[in-house]
């Protein structure tokens, strides 16, 4: 276990996020097996005595699945009223896995409006203390049903991507670990799935403008981030002296391995360590 590894075990609050990738099959429907693993995993990290948060894409892509359309709307008013009936059976299926390992969930919806007013910001804050206090696991997603930035706009923003939203999350909290488990291992020197040759790094001290150009656009096509975002959640966190990892979420077991101190993805360093 390397000294840089070892400080992320010492980690006490910890927000997960995981992409539409990662929490659906290739066709669209949601993976039941992942995420039970998924449930499993987060509830042995809080019976260890830690915090966690779970920040979850997928409403979209769950409602085209449960409503057995062949293709996401194009309408932002379709877009939205498929989220609506996605979020409801997204968190029915968390709530039934996570009780089965003798949690609760919490539902938080966030839009970006609550970010940016300090007074609902401090109500937000409040809102994840009590549910820690309770012993709750809070679940997060943007408000997909009212919130249009991420359904319509991949500029950069607050947020209008899970992974910043993520990033803002871990801040709001104060946590000591983002971990965004995404369809890649990790951030590559280049697009692995274009170049044989590209290398994955084990650890970015600094984002600089090089790393930034790396980033490219590489992404799945069932969720709305890329690299990019990652890139952008990082610089959220790492400027707040919050540590990120970036990995494969096939296996959620790897967040175990994480808090273990085992080198597993890429792990963007706080700038305070």
């Amino acid at each position: 276990m390397s000294n840089i590894r070892e400080d992320l075990t010492k980690a006490k609050r910890i927000v997960v996020k995981v992409g539409t990738s990662t929490i659906t099959h290739g066709t669209g429907l949601i993976n039941l097996a992942r995420i039970d693993r998924l449930a499993r995993v987060i509830s042995d990290i809080a019976n260890q005595g830690k915090d966690v948060v779970l920040v979850t894409s997928g409403a979209i892509g769950v409602g085209v699945g449960k409503l057995k359309l062949k293709e996401k709307p194009k309408t932002v008013r379709g877009k939205q009223a498929v989220a609506a009936i996605g979020q409801c059976e997204l968190m029915h299926i968390y709530s039934k896995f996570f009780s089965e390992y003798g949690h609760i969930v919490g539902q938080i919806l966030l839009t970006r409006d609550v970010v940016d007013d300090d007074h609902r910001r401090q109500n937000v804050e409040n809102t994840f203390e009590t549910l820690f206090e309770f012993g709750a696991i809070p679940i997060v997603n943007e408000n997909d049903s009212v919130a249009i930035d991420e359904i319509e706009c991949q500029e950069l923003k607050v947020f209008g991507d899970n992974d910043t939203l993520s990033a803002i999350v871990a801040k709001i909290i104060g946590a000591d670990l983002l971990v965004i488990l995404s369809d890649i291992d990790g951030f590559y020197d280049c697009d692995p799935r274009k170049n044989s040759c590209s290398k994955m790094i084990a650890v970015i001290d600094e984002i600089t403008p090089k790393i930034e150009e790396c980033a490219g656009g590489v992404g799945s096509d069932r969720g709305t981030g890329g690299m990019i975002t990652k890139i952008r959640a990082a610089k959220i966190v790492n400027s707040a002296g919050i540590d990120m990892v970036l990995t494969n979420g096939d296996k959620p077991e790897v967040l175990l391995d994480i808090i273990n101190g085992k080198e597993i993805g890429t792990l963007f360093r706080a700038k305070n360590k």
